[in-house]
């Protein structure tokens, strides 16, 4: 399914009031399970909380670092007393000792696969090394999980428009019904509306009622290290 490129109905949540709930090391420490939630996830470098600063437009609501891989905790954040939006820790910087990768990625299969409230999820590719072995596991996961899965291909102002189509064919292509994608540039302002409809559409549905799922997020193939990109 692709997401069109623009859209006129306003979104049916309020980000205005957003702020950050609490961090969790670990599933027994997140807030109460009620509700509904959205979860951001991604290698270290993709941006995640650049995306959620630009997506709410509060510039420090999400911390950010010019160092990969300092998001270690699960970051909450209230949109209204049922809804939050989640930021998951990065995975892959090479820089990490193998023992708090392991432990972080621990972390998050035990949230992805007993979070009731979890809605969906938004998975970050940087546009210039999409699909990556973690991108793949991911999107194994979600399939079958049947979690909705919705891609950010973000700093997108670092192609030129032919190089962003290319790259935005290539994977729509290769992940066909399983998510659906768009551009995205926190820097530039590219893609906000389209993903704040994406996320009101998961976040106002009344149909939420999400079963537990017994699959196993299976330790990725080790990646390459991340490089910082401006």
């Amino acid at each position: 399914m692709n997401i069109p490129a623009t859209t006129t109905n306003p979104p049916r949540f309020n980000l205005d009031s957003i702020h950050f709930l609490k961090s969790a090391a670990k599933l027994a420490q997140c807030p109460e399970d009620i509700g509904m939630e959205v979860a951001f996830c991604g290698r270290s470098n993709a941006g995640k909380s650049s995306a959620i600063n630009y997506l709410t437009g509060q510039h420090k609501l999400a911390r950010t670092s010019r160092t990969p891989g300092r998001t270690q905790l699960i970051n909450f954040f209230t949109i209204s007393e049922q809804l939050r939006l989640v930021d998951l820790p990065g995975y892959g910087y090479a820089k990490v000792p193998t023992a708090m990768k392991r432990e972080w990625h621990e972390n998050i299969d035990k949230y992805l696969r007993n979070r009731l409230s979890l809605c969906g999820l938004v998975l970050l590719m940087d546009i210039r090394h999409p699909l990556k072995p973690f991108d793949h596991t991911m999107l194994d996961w979600c399939a079958g999980a049947g979690m909705p899965l919705h891609i950010l291909l973000t700093k997108c102002d670092k192609l030129k428009r032919g190089g962003q189509q290319n790259a935005l064919l290539h994977v729509k292509k290769h992940v066909g019904d399983l998510a659906t994608v768009q551009l995205f540039s926190s820097t530039h302002g590219v893609g906000q509306k389209i993903l704040l409809h994406k996320l009101s559409g998961w976040l106002t549905a009344e149909d939420h009622n999400r079963e537990m799922s017994d699959l196993s997020l299976a330790e990725p193939a080790e990646e390459a290290g991340d490089t910082i990109d401006s």
